[in-house]
């Protein structure tokens, strides 16, 4: 059995991540970096990740802060909150948080049955209220965690539903549409999973290893799951997915210039905005 050294494994590492963000011109000169940090061990290697190339002297000037959202699962994420809150300690990284109840006055256990899955309404507003906040603290980009796995997973779902235009959203970077939609970063982008839990494990830091309790009713546990048996049994299988369409990269965009909400004012493909349309739904009774 192969025995990982701990310097060599952290070099390749983030290399790895600093060649991706080098490759795509993920960061420029003078940006402020958002980082949606949930405590999980993906936003704290990108937190980390980050943190160490803002000191590297021969890379360009950039500065960081970190948003949290606490979705208002209890038992759950208290522990990912306290997480993020030490990682951004340790660093130095301002650390902002926001929470489902302050900015819509419930948390995710008071409306989740009235969904399929709670990962429904938890996805919107999370993306609502990490947009927001990003856009008024003046992030030029956001930074978050997927990872290779979790690109794939969400290629094979948008493929099982034909759902063809998020087809425009995989790739390592998401670029401006709307003036109040703030551009996302993927720095894990080409990173596997299991080199993430590795990372956190021989460097003992600290993350929130709890599985939330609404993800196993997913979609995305699904192909988790199916994506990792298949791995299993054919090496390799994930990183011929992802090869096979970041040949789509170069496809013109088929996103839809987003509308303002004609209810919150934020950007949107339609009228009003999926959180304003979820709210109604939660309202009526």
């Amino acid at each position: 059995m192969t025995v990982l050294n701990k310097e060599s494994f952290n070099k390749e590492l983030f290399s790895r991540i600093r060649s991706l963000i080098t490759e795509y011109n993920l960061i420029k000169k003078g940006d402020l970096i958002a980082i949606a940090l949930s405590g999980g061990k993906d936003s704290v290697l990108t937190l980390h990740a980050l943190a160490q190339m803002q000191k590297d002297s021969d890379f360009v000037d950039f500065d960081i802060i970190a948003i949290s959202v606490d979705e208002g699962i209890h038992g759950y994420r208290n522990h990912g909150i306290e997480t993020a809150r030490s990682n951004a300690k340790e660093l130095g990284i301002e650390l902002v948080e926001k929470s489902f109840k302050e900015e819509f006055d419930f948390n995710l256990d008071d409306i989740y049955t009235k969904f399929k899955s709670a990962c429904i309404p938890c996805g919107v507003f999370r993306r609502n209220i990490l947009n927001k906040t990003a856009y008024e603290i003046g992030a030029d980009t956001m930074a978050t965690g997927h990872n290779l796995d979790d690109e794939i997973q969400s290629f094979l779902m948008s493929f099982a539903r034909a759902d063809t235009m998020k087809f425009a959203k995989f790739g390592p970077k998401l670029d401006t549409i709307h003036p109040k939609l703030i551009p996302r970063i993927k720095p894990l982008w080409n990173t596997a999973e299991k080199d993430v839990g590795t990372w956190a494990i021989m460097n003992e830091i600290a993350i929130h290893l709890d599985e939330c309790p609404y993800s196993s009713l997913s979609l995305r546990a699904k192909t988790k799951n199916f994506l990792n048996n298949t791995e299993s049994k054919y090496p390799g299988t994930k990183l011929n997915i992802l090869n096979s369409f970041k040949k789509m990269f170069d496809i013109e965009s088929t996103n839809v210039i987003p509308n303002e909400c004609e209810i919150c004012g934020e950007p949107t493909s339609s009228n009003v905005c999926m959180a304003c349309e979820i709210i109604k739904i939660i309202n009526n009774p």
